[in-house]
C-alpha cells in the first residue's frame, strides 16, 4: 500500500467531513476482515469491540490520525452500517413473556419475582446491604447506598452499552435519554438480581447518563452552588472549595482511563486537545467555568483537573461590600476610578478574587464604549452591549497555528477599542499592554500575580525584561509609571474571606524609583469566636493625584468626600 498523507480532523462540526473520508479509507479493510455470518451472531457490543481493534490497528496505515472521540464515532458508524440502524436507544432487547419490572418502591413485580426474589447486590466488604426502602432523608443517599450504586454501575454499564446505540443516545435531549435509560436499567437490575431502592436507582441512572453526556462524577459537584472550585488529583482524590476552605470529597473516578476520558471530553468541547504531545491545557466548560488540565507524564499521580466555577449570580461591588471584602468608601473610590477611565491593575495571589473584582469593576464601563477582552480561556462576564471577546489558541500537532496573548493585544489595537481588558498579564505581552494604556486606551484593566502593590510593579518590569526588548531599567519604569494609575491588592485570608488590602495610586517616578501613595489599607485587629478575622478598612486621608481628572468628569467633589 502506497504511503498516504496523515490526515487530522477537527472535533465538533468539522469532524463530519473527516468521518466520511475515514469511512472511505477504512471500509474496504473492515469488509475484508469481518465475516457477515459472524456479524449476525455477535452482540452489538462484541461487534463494536472487534471493529475498534481493526480501526486502531489500521488507521495509521491509511494515513488517519484520530483522537478517542473521533475513533468512537467512526466505530459507531461502522457498526451501524454492518448491523443495521438503531432508531431508538434501546437495542437488542431479549424477548421475554411478562418480563419483571421494578415498581416505584424498588420492588420487583411479575412471575419471575414470585418464583425467586432477587438478592440485593453485595457491598464492598462482601456482606449484603439490607436496606431496601427509600430513606426518609429528603432524597439524600447514604455512604452505604453510594457504595451499592457504584458497584451496580460497574456491573450494569457494560451490559447497557451493548443495548444502546451511542450515536442515537448522543442526539437525544438529556431528559428523554434519562427516561429511556431508566427503563433499560430497571430491566438489567432484575436480570442480574441487583436490588436497589428508588433513590439508589435514580442515582444510578444519573451517574450513567453523566458518564455518557456530562463530566461523570464531577457533575454533582458542579451543580452544588456552595462549591466555588473543584480540584481533581488523580482518579481517587477530589477536593472542593466551600467558603474559602478546602474539603476532601468521597467521590472518585473508576480508574485512570475514566479520568482521561473526561479530560478529553472537556477540551474537545472547545476544539482543543490534551495528550502526551500536549499534556497541559486551559479550557472552559459550557457554562463558562475555567478549567486547567495537566496529564501524565507531567502529572505523576494521574491527570489533575482544576475547575474555577462560573458564578451564576453576578458579583457586584455592592455585593463585595456586603461580604466584607471592602468598605463603602472603597467601593465609591473604585466606581469613580472606573468612571474617569483610570488604568487599573488588580494584583493578588491564586484564587484571591482578581477576576471577580475585574468583573465587578467592568460593570462601571459606559454602555456606549467599545471594549475588547483578551484571555487564555474566556471567563470574563462583561454586561456591556459592545464587547469583543478574544481568546488565545494553542499550536496544532505540527507546532503551528499558535495565537498568543501578545498577538491578540497587538491585533486589538487595530480594532478601535475604547478600553482593553486583559484577563491576566504574565509574559512579554506586558509591554504591548503598557503601550496601549499610554496611547489613548484609557480605562484599560488587567490582573497580575503579586503579593503587594510594589511587587506588582516589579513583576511588570520583569515581564518586560523576559521579552528581550533590551530596554534600560529606567525606561521600563517610566513606561510602567506613565501607564498604571491605580493598583488594587486582593488577598485570600486564612478565614477563607477575600479582602482588598490595599488601594494604591501610582504617582510618578523619582530618579529610578516609581513613587506610590496608599489611599486605603486593611488593618487586621484579631478574630471573633467563629474564627472570622476582624479588621478595618482605613483611609490614609491623602488627596489622590487623579482628582483633576475626576473634576473633568464632574466627580471631584464626590471623590474628596470619600477621603
Amino acid at each position: 500500500m502506497s504511503e498516504q498523507p496523515v490526515l487530522r480532523f477537527p472535533d465538533g462540526e468539522g469532524w463530519k467531513d473527516g468521518l466520511a473520508l475515514s469511512l472511505e479509507r477504512l471500509r474496504p479493510i473492515i469488509e475484508a476482515n469481518v465475516d457477515r455470518q459472524m456479524v449476525a451472531k455477535l452482540s452489538r457490543g462484541a461487534l463494536a469491540q472487534q471493529i475498534r481493534m481493526i480501526v486502531s490497528r489500521n488507521a495509521p496505515t491509511v494515513g488517519l490520525d484520530l483522537n478517542l472521540l473521533q475513533e468512537r464515532d467512526l466505530v459507531t458508524t461502522l457498526v451501524t452500517a454492518l448491523a443495521g440502524p438503531a432508531p431508538e436507544v434501546h437495542r437488542m432487547q431479549p424477548q421475554r413473556p411478562n418480563p419483571p419490572r421494578v415498581n416505584a418502591h424498588g420492588q420487583v413485580n411479575g412471575s419471575h419475582a414470585q418464583a425467586q426474589p432477587p438478592a440485593r447486590h453485595a457491598n464492598g466488604n462482601g456482606s449484603a446491604a439490607l436496606a431496601d426502602a427509600d430513606d426518609d432523608n429528603g432524597g439524600q443517599i447514604s455512604s452505604a447506598s453510594m457504595a451499592s450504586v457504584r458497584e451496580a454501575a460497574d456491573a450494569i454499564r457494560p451490559l447497557m452499552m451493548e443495548r444502546i446505540d451511542a450515536a442515537a443516545a448522543a442526539s437525544l435531549p438529556r431528559d428523554e435519554l434519562m427516561s429511556q435509560i431508566s427503563g433499560l436499567v430497571a430491566e438489567l437490575l432484575v436480570e442480574n438480581k441487583i436490588r436497589l431502592n428508588q433513590i439508589e436507582q435514580k442515582s444510578l441512572v444519573t451517574n450513567l447518563v453523566n458518564d455518557m453526556m456530562g463530566l461523570g462524577p464531577l457533575e454533582p459537584l458542579l451543580a452544588d452552588k456552595d462549591i466555588t472550585e473543584v480540584m481533581v488529583n488523580g482518579p481517587n482524590q477530589i477536593y472542593v472549595e466551600r467558603g474559602g476552605k478546602l474539603d476532601l470529597t468521597d467521590i472518585s473516578f473508576r480508574d485512570h482511563s475514566h479520568l482521561m476520558n473526561i479530560c478529553t471530553r472537556i477540551v474537545s468541547w472547545i476544539g482543543r486537545r490534551v495528550d502526551e504531545s500536549s499534556p497541559m491545557c486551559d479550557a472552559r466548560l459550557k457554562d463558562g467555568s475555567r478549567v486547567n488540565i495537566i496529564i501524565p507524564p507531567l502529572a505523576i499521580d494521574g491527570a489533575a483537573i482544576s475547575i474555577r466555577k462560573f458564578a451564576e449570580k453576578k458579583i457586584t461591588l455592592e455585593k463585595m461590600v456586603e461580604f466584607g471584602s471592602m468598605s463603602p468608601q472603597m467601593m465609591k473610590l473604585l466606581q469613580i476610578a472606573s468612571r474617569v477611565k483610570l488604568n487599573i491593575l488588580i494584583s493578588g495571589g491564586t484564587g484571591s478574587g482578581k477576576t471577580t473584582l475585574l468583573n465587578a469593576l467592568s460593570r462601571m464601563i459606559e454602555g456606549g464604549e467599545r471594549v475588547v477582552t483578551i484571555e487564555d480561556a474566556a471567563e470574563l462576564q462583561l454586561q456591556q452591549p459592545h464587547v469583543v471577546r478574544l481568546e488565545t489558541r494553542p499550536a496544532n500537532l505540527e507546532g503551528q497555528g499558535e495565537v498568543t496573548i501578545r498577538d491578540l493585544v497587538k491585533n486589538s489595537l487595530r480594532m478601535r477599542p475604547d478600553r482593553i481588558i486583559l484577563g491576566e498579564c504574565r509574559g512579554s505581552e506586558a509591554i504591548d499592554m503598557l503601550q496601549a494604556m499610554n496611547t489613548g486606551h484609557e480605562g484599560s484593566m488587567s490582573t497580575v500575580h503579586a503579593n503587594n502593590p510594589r511587587e506588582a510593579l516589579t513583576r511588570l518590569e520583569n515581564m518586560i525584561s523576559m521579552g528581550g526588548f533590551g530596554l534600560p531599567p529606567k525606561a521600563m519604569r517610566m513606561q510602567v509609571a506613565s501607564a498604571i494609575d491605580l493598583i488594587c491588592q486582593v488577598s485570600r485570608m486564612r478565614d477563607g474571606g477575600r479582602r482588598i488590602t490595599h488601594i494604591s495610586e501610582v504617582v510618578g517616578i523619582e530618579g529610578d524609583v516609581i513613587t506610590m501613595q496608599e489611599l486605603f489599607t486593611y488593618k487586621y485587629k484579631g478574630e471573633d469566636a467563629g474564627g472570622k478575622l476582624v479588621g478595618t478598612f482605613e483611609s490614609t486621608g491623602l488627596r489622590p493625584q487623579f482628582t483633576e481628572k475626576a473634576a473633568y468628569f464632574g466627580l471631584d467633589k464626590a471623590l474628596l468626600e470619600i477621603l
